[in-house]
């Protein structure tokens, strides 16, 4: 029983592997549940039998995204010299992931008004994993003296968070979608970047 469900799990990982570089390559309105099937070398009767629809195999695909994303950011979470090097960090992990994984992304443009609870659990999963992550950083310099006493150092983060995703480029303010087009993405890491150096030195004596 054991084995046939190790052959389960490797199936179901090699589905999630090639519908990745679909989505990645082709966008989720591109793409097909035939497409992936025939990467594969399977038939679509059983692709459907792991994934019973394309939203599904997407949202399965974006948990295994996140969930790496999720290990980059444990793996780091007590090897920053300083504040600023983990707000960098982080800024810069996610920064990256949204461009390798731009066209993936496509699914959020076209559903933005609708997306499904799922992806919405998945994006508070990572939001709060961030949040962690800079409020230990936060926590552990105000511990060695380095910034200012701070209240609530969850509160401030999560501030800080709402604000850097807030960022948008004058190109979008006249725009009804919210998710930025790929040639922006440049120019609003560097307005995060900016915005971290400004609450940093805030929190400086």
């Amino acid at each position: 029983m054991a084995a046939g469900n190790d052959h389960q799990d490797i199936k179901r990982e090699k589905i999630l592997e090639a519908s990745h570089q679909r989505f990645l390559h082709y966008g989720y309105s591109k793409t097909t549940m035939n497409e992936i099937a025939g990467d594969l070398s399977m038939s679509k009767a059983l692709l459907y039998y792991y994934f019973p629809d394309k939203s599904q195999l997407y949202i399965a695909v974006m948990r295994k995204l996140s969930n790496d994303y999720l290990k980059v950011l444990e793996d780091h979470l007590d090897t920053f010299k300083n504040l600023k090097e983990a707000f960098v960090f982080q800024t810069n992990i996610h920064h990256d992931f949204i461009v390798s994984n731009y066209n993936f992304f496509d699914f959020f443009r076209l559903n933005e008004q609708n997306l499904p609870d799922t992806i919405w659990e998945i994006v508070n999963q990572v939001h709060s994993a961030e949040l962690a992550l800079l409020s230990k950083a936060v926590k552990t310099e105000i511990e060695r003296g380095s910034i200012k006493p701070v209240d609530n150092p969850d509160e401030l983060v999560d501030l800080l968070l709402d604000a850097l995703h807030g960022i948008r480029v004058g190109a979008l303010s006249q725009k009804k979608t919210n998710f930025p087009r790929k040639e922006h993405l440049e120019e609003i890491h560097d307005k995060k970047l900016l915005l971290i150096d400004i609450f940093i030195k805030g929190l400086m004596y």
